[in-house]
């Protein structure tokens, strides 16, 4: 068998470094869910990688996936910017994230198992507790990760990998909105949803599922509405 011919660019694979592209992803996306990087404002390459000490390639590729994952826009004259989160953004999330939670939800009062369920369940009792005691950032976050984990509960790899983009669009939309809501009516409805994931009832869980996302959607496009300008 002949030795196929180089093709003149490296083949080595310890060249790419994939920890460090995704370590840089994950990076700059945490500081576009957090709001350290503000929607409008443009990312450059090289000061990026100036400042997490990196070459511009990881930059150059995790802002690219950042573009297809819609967190970055691409503007004339101005290169990438981080997009905005307005109400039609969010209201094309929640269409979609309606008939993915209630499948989720059924699957995961399918499979999931008696100690994934307690896992839940503690939880459960950190956002009521952090809901209680005033902490809305922290019971906002726990209950954007309540969303993630019935995900995973389905047991079906297909519906995580296609949830995992929306769970990022997600946390961004409930940060934005986090200063302005009430995490309480929030943890209500999840601990009813997972009385039904613990009861095995798929068909109570797939519609509580359903109902808890347009409940949301109604209260976060408002509050979307009322910040003092589109984010």
């Amino acid at each position: 068998m002949t030795t196929p011919r180089p093709t003149g660019r490296s083949t080595a694979i310890g060249d790419t470094h994939p920890s460090l592209r995704e370590r840089v992803y994950v990076e700059l996306r945490e500081r576009i869910i957090e709001g350290d990087y503000p929607s409008g404002l443009r990312l450059v390459e090289r000061e990026i990688a100036d400042e997490l000490r990196v070459s511009r390639v990881p930059v150059r590729e995790a802002m690219q996936r950042l573009e297809s994952e819609g967190f970055l826009s691409v503007q004339p004259r101005r290169g990438s910017v981080v997009a905005e989160f307005g109400p039609e953004d969010a209201a094309y999330l929640f269409d979609v994230r309606e008939s993915l939670e209630g499948l989720a939800a059924r699957l995961a009062a399918r499979h999931a198992s008696a100690e994934r369920l307690r896992d839940l369940e503690r939880l459960l009792a950190r956002a009521r507790k952090a809901a209680e005691t005033g902490r809305l950032r922290e019971a906002v976050s726990l209950n954007a990760d309540f969303h993630r984990r019935i995900v995973e509960l389905s047991g079906n790899p297909l519906l995580v990998d296609l949830m995992a983009p929306l769970d990022s669009r997600l946390r961004r939309l409930f940060r934005l909105t986090s200063a302005q809501s009430d995490g309480e009516p929030m943890c209500g409805a999840h601990e009813r949803l997972f009385e039904a994931l613990r009861d095995r009832d798929e068909d109570g869980a797939e519609t509580l599922a359903r109902a808890h996302v347009a409940d949301t959607r109604t209260s976060t496009l408002r509050l979307l509405a009322e910040l003092p300008e589109t984010v």
